[in-house]
């Protein structure tokens, strides 16, 4: 799996551990929706990272607890 399509996939489970919709989660972490969509929609575009940290602060989680999971174990290199 690639870094990018490992973050899509990881807000996804967040926001169906959380019950957080992601019109929802655009609201409460000051994402624009549609930004927060481009990056679930294939191919996702890797997030900005200061993008990324406010998903994190809307679903208050670290940085540190939002890549601490087996999903980013066996990351594919990417060559660009």
């Amino acid at each position: 799996m690639k870094i990018k399509d490992a973050v899509a996939q990881r807000i996804i489970d967040l926001c169906k551990e959380k019950n957080i919709a992601i019109n929802a989660l655009g609201n409460i972490s000051g994402v624009n929706p549609s930004t927060i969509y481009s990056i679930l929609t294939p191919p996702p575009p890797p997030p900005p990272p200061p993008t990324l940290q406010k998903i994190c602060d809307g679903l208050e989680i670290s940085i540190r607890d939002f890549f601490d999971v087996e999903l980013f174990d066996d990351i594919e290199q990417e060559i660009i």
